[in-house]
């Protein structure tokens, strides 16, 4: 016959493993110069999971983080940062984040971020996104990552 303490044990443990995995807060800088160069968000691209919290720090200033409106799951709540203040964009659809900076968007400030495993579909729509020429050379730098 099982103890009562070793039956609490057991019951909490069920209940613990029926819970979904903690959400993960994820850091990214942005940069006047990183390991890619000038005017960068490091990382510049990220994996997540649904419910994840990713804090883009102003770690130097003049940046701001925001969502690329054509580069966002469908459903999916657009974030606008404000200039040198941390923005804080929680992933609650699977797919790709396309984030800028708009100051520096055509300076090819941009980040990626995967949530989830997106589709086929994700990946080409993403790629097929109008984007300032140096912005497209790193987010196909990115989009090259997604697995």
């Amino acid at each position: 016959m099982l103890h009562r303490s070793a039956l609490a044990i057991i019951g909490g443990l069920a209940m613990a493993s029926a819970m979904p995995a903690a959400a993960k807060d994820i850091t990214v800088h942005m940069k006047n110069k990183g390991a890619d160069g000038a005017m960068v968000f490091e990382p510049s691209f990220v994996k997540a999971a649904p419910g994840d919290v990713i804090h883009f720090q102003p770690t130097d200033p003049s940046h701001n983080a925001e969502t690329i409106s054509t580069m966002l799951p469908a459903g999916a709540t657009p974030m606008k940062g404000a200039m040198n203040k941390e923005a804080v964009l929680t992933v609650s659809r699977p797919g790709l984040y396309g984030i800028k900076c708009m100051p520096h968007y055509s300076m090819g400030m941009v980040a990626l971020v995967q949530v989830g495993k997106p589709t086929a579909a994700d990946v080409t729509a993403a790629k097929a996104v109008k984007l300032p020429p140096f912005a497209a050379k790193r987010m196909n730098a990115a989009l090259a990552q997604v697995k």
